[in-house]
């Protein structure tokens, strides 16, 4: 996270936001923020979301993660809440939802995030 620039915005238990700048070393060549980087910020903000549920000293991983990208990433910064849905006893269900935030602050989606986090 620290070669995008994430940051963390809010922690509560089994939510998390992560942000990170739209720069041009995580842009594609149309300007937009690379899928790729999309793609890490939504997986990480779903699974600190899943840890914060977890007993202390717990790491976890990612068994598997679907994303809809449903508009270009375009704007000033990336903005991903993750949420868990279902904690279980070994497997945790959980979402992400990404937005870009445009010059004014305003934000708009542009990836949905759906998978599975399992403790290490």
């Amino acid at each position: 996270m620290t070669t995008i620039g994430a940051r963390i915005e809010e922690i509560a238990p089994g939510r998390v936001v992560l942000s990170a700048p739209i720069t041009p070393h995580i842009a594609q060549q149309h300007g937009f923020a690379h899928a790729g980087a999309t793609f890490a910020l939504g997986d990480s903000a779903a699974g600190y979301a899943a840890l914060s549920l977890m007993p202390e000293g717990t790491e976890v991983l990612t068994v598997e993660m679907k994303i809809n990208l449903i508009a270009p990433a375009a704007g000033t910064r990336l903005v991903a809440e993750g949420e868990v849905v279902k904690p279980g006893r070994r497997l945790v269900i959980v979402r992400a939802t990404v937005r870009a935030a445009a010059e004014d602050g305003t934000l708009r989606d542009v990836a949905l995030l759906q998978g599975t986090m399992i403790p290490s």
